[in-house]
C-alpha cells in the first residue's frame, strides 16, 4: 500500500496554493511514495562502521584562508558606468 496518497498530494498541493491535475496528482503520488521508500532503504543502512564528516568534500580543495590586498578604489571607480564624488551612482530604486 503506497504511503503517499493522492489526497495527500491534494493537501500539500493546497497548502501550497497549487492546482493539479489529475494526471500531476496521480504521477507525484507515485513519485513522492518512491522517494520515501529509498529514503527508508537508506535508512536501513548500518553506518557504525563510517567515520563522521561535515560534508561530502574535501577540505584539501580549499586554499588557505588569509589576507590580501583589494582592488584599488580608483580603478574600480573608472570601470563603474557612473561614478561620481567616489562612489557609484545608480538608478533610483524607490520613489
Amino acid at each position: 500500500m503506497p504511503r503517499v496518497t493522492e489526497e495527500t498530494v491534494d493537501y500539500v498541493a493546497a497548502l501550497a496554493h497549487l492546482s493539479l491535475t489529475d494526471e500531476e496528482r496521480s504521477t507525484f503520488a507515485r513519485q513522492l511514495d518512491a522517494i520515501l521508500a529509498y529514503a527508508e532503504s537508506i535508512r536501513s543502512l548500518d553506518t557504525a562502521d563510517v567515520p563522521a564528516m561535515s560534508h561530502a568534500g574535501s577540505t584539501r580543495a580549499f586554499r588557505e584562508d588569509a589576507p590580501r590586498a583589494g582592488l584599488e578604489r580608483q580603478v574600480v571607480l573608472d570601470s563603474a558606468p557612473d561614478a561620481a564624488d567616489g562612489l557609484f551612482r545608480v538608478p533610483r530604486v524607490l520613489a
